[in-house]
């Protein structure tokens, strides 16, 4: 499914980076009605589908797109292809039903696509993202029979977080720490997807597992991920680590509001849990690992520049105001300060990256611009484990 070079049509790898863009500017277009501001699109449905597009139609997609890039083979890009046709049908005058429907065969296909990689090279951190794939398959199912998205909120972190949490596992090798530290991963990922079901019937009970798992991955990717050692250096590794630590805290912080008050499906709870997780952990991984990831995506080298260290910051610092003056305190009018700087934090990260590209490598790289092994993700490492 992928062109060649020659044939006078770009490589289906960058025609699916379209529609990905499309729905995250449409999800944060979503995101400001949401907040009761202004925004350049006033649709009542992209406030309906903000959750579902930037999860499953952004970051699923360019999960799947990866995977599909890794793995080689045409049947791969499937789980992107059906993913971002999803969203697309989200955005159209279509039923709704038909964006869900193509969202859930998106992710079955991706499910498929960890089979081929487990079968390549079975370990626990492919297991852990597998877990997490499946997790997306419930989350779309449960869109599909019409599951309000608030309950079904419990999936898509279940979905983002082993996805990440995987891949971190992958590379804490390079930190070799005890067997009992990867077993904790596991059985925190496996208590994760268990309180995303007991969610749905029991919400006190299911928020509790939920924030009990998520702790414990906090803490433990805390303690003995590599950022803790890349944080010391420079450039790159650096600004790489300083987002993956930042990531980790913010999980924690949605572990403890759901541990103490539940898996609240509205109110200031709710808007904390959802976007310390989709904001400041799951955003903030984006960041940090775009300009490793990217290029595998491009053929494009996405040069680390030190302006990036700005949208990074004021995503924190703004996601940080909006949790604790406006959902702490009860500010509407923080709530929404934040939440638009939210917005503008995201869309400045990708005016930068897009720049960067544009103009390409620094004349005279110095060396701390080069990644170094401890601050490769996990993908090109699990590609070429399996594809040997």
């Amino acid at each position: 499914m992928e062109n060649h070079p020659g044939t006078g049509r770009p490589p289906l790898r960058l025609v699916l980076l379209a529609p990905a863009g499309l729905a995250m500017l449409a999800g944060l277009d979503g995101a400001l009605l949401l907040l009761g501001v202004p925004a350049p699109i006033r649709l009542h449905r992209l406030a309906d589908v903000h959750g579902q597009l930037m999860v499953l139609g952004v970051v699923g997609t360019l999960v799947a797109l990866e995977r599909a890039v890794a793995v080689r083979r045409r049947a791969a890009f499937l789980a992107p292809l059906l993913l971002a046709a999803g969203s697309v049908a989200l955005l159209s005058a279509a039923p709704v039903a038909v964006g869900h429907a193509l969202h859930l065969g998106g992710t079955v296909a991706l499910v498929g696509t960890y089979v081929v990689v487990w079968r390549r090279q079975p370990a626990p951190a492919i297991a852990v993202q597998g877990a997490g794939a499946a997790a997306a398959v419930g989350s779309a199912l449960l869109l599909l029979a019409g599951v309000p998205v608030a309950a079904v909120t419990p999936w898509f972190v279940a979905f983002l977080v082993l996805t990440v949490v995987g891949e971190r596992l992958e590379l804490m090798r390079v930190a070799a720490p005890p067997a009992a530290v990867r077993a904790g991963i596991l059985v925190a990922g496996i208590a994760l997807l268990l309180g995303a079901a007991v969610a749905l019937l029991h919400p006190r009970a299911g928020g509790a597992v939920l924030g009990l798992a998520l702790l414990a991955l906090a803490v433990l990717l805390t303690r003995h991920d590599v950022a803790r050692r890349t944080v010391r250096s420079t450039g790159l590794p650096r600004f790489m680590a300083l987002a993956m630590l930042a990531g980790f805290g913010w999980l924690a912080v949605a572990g403890g509001v759901w541990l103490l008050g539940g898996a609240v499906t509205d109110g200031r709870a709710y808007d904390a849990v959802l976007h310390a997780v989709f904001l400041g952990f799951v955003m903030s991984m984006v960041m940090a690992h775009a300009p490793v990831i990217l290029p595998a995506v491009l053929r494009r080298p996405l040069p680390y520049r030190p302006v990036m260290l700005a949208p990074l910051v004021l995503l924190h610092v703004s996601l940080g105001f909006r949790l604790v003056v406006g959902d702490g305190w009860g500010s509407v009018t923080a709530v929404r300060v934040g939440g638009v700087a939210n917005v503008v934090a995201v869309l400045a990260f990708l005016a930068v990256a897009v720049w960067s590209v544009a103009v390409g490598a620094p004349a005279r790289p110095t060396v701390a611009a080069v990644p170094t092994m401890s601050a490769v993700p996990v993908e090109p490492l699990v590609a070429s484990a399996a594809l040997r």
